[in-house]
C-alpha cells in the first residue's frame, strides 16, 4: 500500500516516464489522452522515483538557505 506521498510521488514518476498519461485510477493504472491503457513497467517506476528522491535530497541546501 502506498501512502499519499509516495502515491504522489509514483504519479510523479509516472509522468516522467510517460508524458502522455492524464489520468490515474488507483496505484496501478494510467492512461493517456486518448483514452488508451498505458502498460506501467514497476521496475521503470521504481528508478525513477528514486532518481527523483536522489534529485531531491541533493538540493536540500537550496530549500534550507536562509535570505
Amino acid at each position: 500500500m502506498y501512502t499519499e506521498d509516495s502515491v504522489v510521488n509514483r504519479q510523479k514518476a509516472i509522468k516522467k516516464i510517460h508524458p502522455t498519461v492524464i489520468s490515474f485510477n488507483g496505484e496501478k493504472d494510467a492512461w493517456d489522452k486518448d483514452g488508451k491503457v498505458i502498460v506501467l513497467d514497476e521496475s521503470e517506476i521504481d528508478a525513477e522515483i528514486k532518481r527523483l528522491q536522489a534529485e531531491y535530497d541533493a538540493n536540500q541546501y537550496q530549500r534550507d538557505r536562509q535570505y
